[in-house]
């Protein structure tokens, strides 16, 4: 995410977001200011749901950090700046990130999402979304004389990247992701016939390698960072000099929510996580919240999907979001909660997170010297050497 506090004041108001720790200056286009991300334009209506007593105080744990990395921010202003330079129709390559909100709301903009290159009319602008394609799909889109903007997150480039070195080394990649996945593909697709997909523990027990003194281990980077790790152990078992990648692929934000829930879940007697059903690390947070003591654990797109009945007998629920979800849907969730009787919120703060990338390089080119800002929006507040935003 990039989470953080509701600023109202004159015009509409927006989330004033803090990004991560850790050393990720060499990747291209980093910088670390503030970044303010408006409240969506799509809004639902208000859900109130019944305050049934229990055996103690109501309260709720807020998981923080959640909901928008830095990747999944550059890649939706992406979108919605070629809106703005070019005209609609811009035409995205899959969902720009796994959130039905946040599609739905380009979507009305004028983003028209396809899954292949071919559906994409000749010479028309492309983006690739964040979890970035293979060279095969930057070809097609070539030979279509489409006009690129790659959003892909910088942190899945680095394994792309990875993937490639090891290929010409002539090293067996075993990739820990899900088989199917979008990023998955991407980075198969740039490692080529020496890659192999490892999904689960269970299937590191089972993989054939032609040389067991040649094999490297890279991942999926929105995956359980205890899962992977347990993959990677299973593997060691077997190939000794199995090779670590250069850095840990699994992607800061991914980490820093999933520390969050643990510690979060250890006092829930209920966990919500707001977020889309193809949202990998979504879906991570609910295992790892029912793993660490969580008594039950659900996965929403939004606060109406709440069950009343989830609600019985609990004292305390814990909110955490993926990393592809804008702050207003954790909001409603808190505005609904609070109806419930729930209504003290206590954050609970394991990270602070201060990351943020530039935007896509064609965007940079194209937008010159022009206010990258936007309408007052997503990046409003924000000061960035390198892509011209502020």
């Amino acid at each position: 995410m990039l989470g953080g506090r509701l600023v109202r004041g004159h015009g509409p108001p927006f989330w004033l977001l803090r990004p991560i720790s850790g050393d990720l200056s060499r990747l291209e286009g980093v910088t670390e200011p503030v970044i303010a991300l408006p409240t969506p334009l799509v809004r639902r209506p208000a859900v109130v749901l019944e305050d049934h007593p229990v055996d103690g105080a109501k309260r709720v744990l807020l998981a923080a950090p959640r909901g928008y990395c830095a990747g999944v921010d550059r890649a939706v202003v992406a979108v919605d700046k070629a809106l703005e330079q070019y005209g609609a129709p811009v035409y995205v390559r899959k969902q720009i990130v796994h959130n039905k909100h946040v599609v739905a709301e380009l979507e009305d903009r004028g983003a028209i999402f396809v899954d292949e290159v071919d559906e994409v009319p000749e010479g028309s602008h492309l983006v690739f979304s964040a979890h970035g394609v293979s060279p095969m799909v930057k070809d097609a889109a070539a030979e279509r004389n489409l006009l690129t903007i790659d959003a892909t997150c910088p942190l899945v480039t680095k394994v792309h990247r990875e993937a490639t070195r090891f290929s010409k080394q002539g090293r067996q990649i075993l990739l820990i992701g899900h088989a199917g996945h979008e990023e998955v593909e991407g980075t198969a697709g740039h490692g080529g016939d020496k890659v192999t997909i490892v999904n689960n523990p269970d299937e590191a027990d089972t993989v054939v390698v032609d040389d067991p003194d040649n094999v490297v281990w890279l991942s999926q980077t929105t995956l359980s960072v205890d899962e992977t790790m347990e993959t990677v152990n299973r593997l060691r078992s077997r190939f000794p000099n199995l090779q670590n990648p250069p850095s840990d692929d699994i992607c800061y934000a991914t980490q820093n929510r999933q520390v969050a829930i643990k510690k979060v879940a250890a006092e829930s007697d209920l966990v919500i996580v707001v977020g889309s059903s193809n949202s990998s690390n979504s879906v991570r947070l609910v295992e790892v919240a029912l793993e660490y003591g969580a008594k039950a654990a659900y996965r929403i797109d939004y606060a109406d999907e709440i069950d009343q009945a989830w609600l019985d007998g609990v004292k305390i629920v814990g909110v955490t979001s993926g990393a592809s979800v804008p702050e207003v849907l954790v909001q409603d969730v808190i505005a609904a909660l609070s109806t419930a009787g729930y209504r003290d919120v206590d954050e609970v703060e394991t990270a602070v997170e201060d990351l943020m990338f530039s935007l896509p390089k064609e965007l940079r080119r194209d937008l010159g010297s022009c206010d990258t800002g936007g309408r007052g929006g997503r990046n409003g507040g924000v000061r960035d050497k390198d892509s011209g935003l502020g």
